[in-house]
């Protein structure tokens, strides 16, 4: 049985991760959410305006009032600026499982914020909502990506082959996992 609890905060060595307020808009924009190369690696669109990002921010905090719901602001320590995000996007309370997705700005990658990040989330995920298995999939061209989610100890399952169709050309889709139990032998 899942526990639903919401976005609550998480706070990690170098990050706070915490709901999504208005105020972050200026941050998205500057940082990732303008982004198309940002974008386009987990298939979301550009937002370029304060205007579209009001829109989005209305549904990001406006769905906090559901238990099931479960959305950070990636907030580094050291600067305040919201630097990305990160997700359990797709819930799956009948079968106790949960699919992440992150994104990272450019200007703040290689610093292992993605993978500090994913292991809190997949920690709350666990220890919080009770998941028996936490998911992520990424797409064959995002290798910092893959890394990140090997960092985190997931497994390997397999590729959904020419998944995505994305500027004239295929790209397959790697599906990694962690189950409850394989995560507590590595706690």
């Amino acid at each position: 049985m899942l526990t639903h609890c919401s976005t609550q905060t998480v706070e990690t060595e170098r990050l706070i991760l915490r709901r999504f307020v208005y105020t972050d808009d200026d941050a998205m924009l500057r940082n990732w959410i303008a982004d198309e190369k940002i974008q386009s690696l987990y298939s979301e669109p550009v937002y370029a305006t304060k205007a579209e990002v009001r829109v989005l921010l209305d549904k990001y905090i406006g769905s906090y009032e559901h238990e099931d719901y479960y959305r950070w602001a990636v907030i580094e320590k050291q600067s305040g600026e919201c630097i990305g995000q990160i997700a359990y996007f797709l819930v799956d309370s009948k079968n106790h499982f949960a699919e992440i997705e992150y994104c990272i700005g450019s200007a703040f990658q290689c610093r292992g914020y993605a993978t500090e990040a994913a292991k809190a989330v997949i920690a709350y995920g666990f220890d919080r909502i009770h998941l028996h298995k936490v998911q992520i999939c990424t797409k064959t061209i995002n290798a910092p990506s893959k890394r990140v989610i090997e960092k985190c100890g997931l497994t390997y399952e397999g590729t959904l082959r020419d998944f995505f169709f994305m500027n004239g050309e295929y790209v397959g889709r790697l599906y990694f996992s962690i189950l409850r139990s394989e995560y507590e032998k590595q706690k």
